[in-house]
């Protein structure tokens, strides 16, 4: 059997950044109070293992527990403005591991609303990323994820818009709503947003799933970038299959396959990725 394991798979620069900035304080021992602001990724044993150590996970300031040593870790997603302003006003110290990729586009928001630009985020509404985004506009903001929204977007005929995009979006359905959107002839700029580890995940992911009988994407279903993965590996390889252990891989890759292709979301560490490609080779 050929096991092609993509070289991109794994964690992705600012994933990396986030989950060593959190290991590196919970293990400093200088306070006992280190919050995360949602999970600092969307992975559950980096998650559980963080908890393990005395890190907590709080979605509400009211949960945080303010003292002299209170320490609270923006996740790699980031938080909107508001959030920071909560935490400087309580006195609370605060560790940004937000990805810079991430940082970048709340910096845009914040200077194209500031000049008069209505935003317009192409991403999931309810991710947690497009959220932290939404609350560094100072205008008027629209997150489009589907073709349908973009033929019903509708502004004033004379309104500036900026089009940003979530970092982990797919990039050709990005590029498909932005066409949609500017067919309409607003006074619109266009910022590509998506990071280039994500488009390069996506590109080598889509070739991968080309070639095999089965295609393996490793990560967690509440993670938007090994969704937007699976969907892509789906479209070219029919027996697709989402893993998160190597107990997932029972029945889903048999002794009638010739190949194997794995991917895996930015926030698999390697060490699944491993784990999942060696019990492929053992047992079949």
């Amino acid at each position: 059997m050929d096991i092609i394991v993509a070289k991109s798979a794994g964690f992705c620069f600012g994933v990396k950044r986030a989950v060593d900035t959190a290991y590196k304080e919970v293990e400093s021992g200088k306070n006992d109070k280190i919050y995360t602001f949602g999970p600092i990724i969307h992975n559950e044993h980096v998650l559980a293992d963080l908890e393990s150590k005395g890190a907590r996970i709080v979605n509400d300031i009211n949960d945080i527990e303010c003292s002299d040593d209170t320490t609270v870790i923006i996740r790699a997603h980031g938080v909107s403005k508001d959030i920071y302003n909560q935490l400087n006003a309580k006195g609370i110290k605060v560790i940004d591991a937000t990805c810079p990729f991430v940082k970048k586009i709340h910096n845009i928001v914040s200077e194209k609303s500031n000049d008069g630009y209505e935003i317009i985020i192409i991403g999931n509404a309810n991710h947690p990323e497009v959220l932290g985004i939404k609350g560094w506009s100072a205008s008027k903001t629209t997150v489009i994820n589907d073709e349908e929204s973009a033929r019903a977007f509708e502004t004033q005929k004379d309104a500036k818009i900026c089009i940003v995009s979530q970092t982990t979006f797919n990039y050709n359905k990005f590029n498909k709503l932005v066409e949609i959107i500017e067919k309409k002839d607003y006074n619109s700029i266009v910022v590509n947003t998506i990071c280039n580890a994500t488009s390069e995940r996506q590109t080598e992911a889509r070739e991968i799933a080309k070639k095999v009988d089965t295609m393996l994407v490793i990560g967690s279903k509440n993670s938007s970038n090994t969704q937007k993965l699976y969907e892509i590996c789906k479209e070219e390889c029919k027996d697709t299959y989402y893993v998160q252990t190597t107990s997932d891989v029972e029945g889903v890759v048999t002794d009638s396959c010739v190949s194997v292709g794995i991917t895996a979301g930015a926030s698999t560490p390697n060490n699944i990725i491993e784990e999942v490609q060696n019990n492929v080779r053992i047992k079949f």
